[in-house]
C-alpha cells in the first residue's frame, strides 16, 4: 500500500507499478529521473496521477509521446497499403472522420487570454481553455445530449470531479479578459445555474442542508447532482473562480458554472474550461476528449438533418453528403500576472490521444 523510494539514485521509473491496485502512496522525491516531466509530476502530483502516467506511456514515455508513437505506426501502415494498392479504403475512412480546423492565435483577430493569479498554485493550480466555433445545439435534443455527454465525461474521465471539473460557457456571453483567481468563501459569489446571486459560503451551506433533506427523503446513503461534490472544498481558505473582465464570476470549480454564461439551444460558439488540482496533463486529455465528443454530437444532429445545417464556411475537404464541416477550434493563452506563457490549447502535440477518431487541420 505505501511506497517510500526518495533520495536515492533511481534514474527511471518501471510502468509495472501501475499494475500494483493495492498502492496508494508511492514518495519518489529527490531522484533525478530521465523523464523530466515524470521528474516533475512525482514532486507535485498524487499518486494515483503517476500510476496513470507510467501506465500510459510504459517506462518513462507519457501520454502524449505514447500517442505519437501510435501516429508514426499508423502513417507506416498507410503508406504500406498505399504501396500495395489498399490505400482507397484509407482514404474513404479519412475522408469520413470528424474534422476540426484550428484558429493560431497568430491568425486571430482578438484572441481570448486568461490570466492566472498566484493564489491559485495552492488551490486548484491547474487550467487550459479553448474556444470552439460552429457547434450546432438546436437539433432535437441535441442540447440535452450536450449536457448529458459533459455529465458522463464528469463520472467518467473525471472521476467524480475529482481530479479534474469542465465548464462550457456561451462565448458570446463571456466578457474578456478573463482572470483565474482565488477568493475566500465570504467574498466569493456567483449567479449559479439555475440559482439567485449568491455567496459561496451561503451556496455550499444551501447544497448541504439540500443533500441532508434529500437523504431524509429518499432513505439513501447517496445524494445526487452538486451534492456529491461539496467534500472537495474542504479544509480550504479560498476557493477557485474564473473572473469575468465585470468582475462576475463566471466559473466556480469544481462545483458550478454561472447563469451568466448559460448555453441554450441558439448558442453557437463555446467556451471550454476544464481545471484540476492533480496536473495540467489531465486537463488537456480531458480536453481532448471534450472536443471530440462535441464533434461526434455535432456530426449526429447534421446527419439525422434534424436542424438548420450549419453556416460555417471554410475552404476544407467534405465528407459524404457534404456534413463534414470542420468546427473551428481557436486557440487561447493562459498567462501569469507578468504575462509570460504558461499554457497554450490546442499546442501542437494536443489533441494526438484522440487522432484515430478527429482529424486536426492545423
Amino acid at each position: 500500500q505505501s511506497l517510500d523510494v526518495a533520495n536515492n539514485q533511481l534514474r527511471e521509473l518501471p510502468a509495472a507499478l501501475a499494475d500494483c491496485p493495492r498502492l496508494k502512496e508511492a514518495n519518489f522525491r529527490g531522484n533525478q529521473l530521465k523523464d523530466k516531466r515524470l521528474e516533475k509530476m512525482v514532486n507535485g502530483c498524487q499518486t494515483k496521477a503517476i500510476l496513470e502516467y507510467l501506465r500510459a506511456g510504459g517506462r518513462g514515455k507519457g501520454k502524449v509521446e505514447s500517442a505519437r508513437e501510435d501516429v508514426r505506426k499508423k502513417k507506416r501502415e498507410k503508406q504500406q497499403k498505399k504501396d500495395s494498392g489498399d490505400g482507397e479504403q484509407d482514404e474513404v475512412e479519412e475522408a469520413s472522420k470528424l474534422l476540426v480546423k484550428v484558429l493560431h492565435v497568430s491568425e486571430n483577430p482578438a484572441p481570448l487570454v486568461v490570466k492566472v493569479s498566484p493564489g491559485v498554485k495552492d488551490v486548484r493550480a491547474f487550467i487550459v481553455c479553448c474556444v470552439l466555433k460552429g457547434v450546432n445545439l438546436k437539433p432535437g435534443n441535441a442540447l440535452k445530449r450536450f449536457l448529458t455527454m459533459q455529465t458522463k465525461l464528469h463520472e467518467d474521465i473525471c472521476e467524480k470531479r475529482t481530479v479534474a471539473t469542465i465548464a462550457t460557457h456561451n462565448l458570446q456571453l463571456v466578457k474578456a479578459p478573463l482572470t483565474y483567481d482565488v477568493q475566500p468563501p465570504d467574498e466569493l459569489k456567483i449567479m449559479p445555474l439555475g440559482r439567485k446571486e449568491i455567496k459561496a459560503k451561503d451556496l455550499l451551506r444551501q447544497l448541504q442542508l439540500e443533500a441532508e433533506e434529500q437523504r431524509k427523503q429518499k432513505k439513501r446513503q447517496n445524494v445526487s447532482g452538486l451534492h456529491r461534490y461539496l467534500q472537495l472544498l474542504d479544509g480550504k481558505d479560498n476557493y477557485p473562480c474564473l473572473v469575468d473582465a465585470e468582475g462576475a464570476v463566471i466559473s466556480f470549480p469544481p462545483i458550478t458554472n454561472s447563469e451568466k454564461t448559460k448555453i441554450r439551444k441558439e448558442t453557437r460558439d463555446l467556451f471550454l474550461e476544464v481545471t484540476s488540482d492533480t496536473s495540467l496533463q489531465i486537463c488537456k486529455d480531458v480536453m481532448d476528449t471534450l472536443i471530440l465528443k462535441i464533434a461526434e454530437l455535432n456530426r449526429s444532429a447534421l446527419e439525422n438533418r434534424e436542424g438548420s445545417g450549419s453556416d460555417v464556411e471554410l475552404d476544407a475537404p467534405c465528407g459524404p453528403g457534404n456534413m463534414n464541416v470542420p468546427l473551428v477550434l481557436e486557440q487561447v493563452r493562459v498567462v501569469d500576472t507578468d504575462g509570460n506563457l504558461k499554457v497554450l490549447y490546442p499546442s501542437k502535440t494536443d489533441l494526438a490521444t484522440v487522432s484515430s477518431l478527429l482529424t486536426v487541420i492545423r
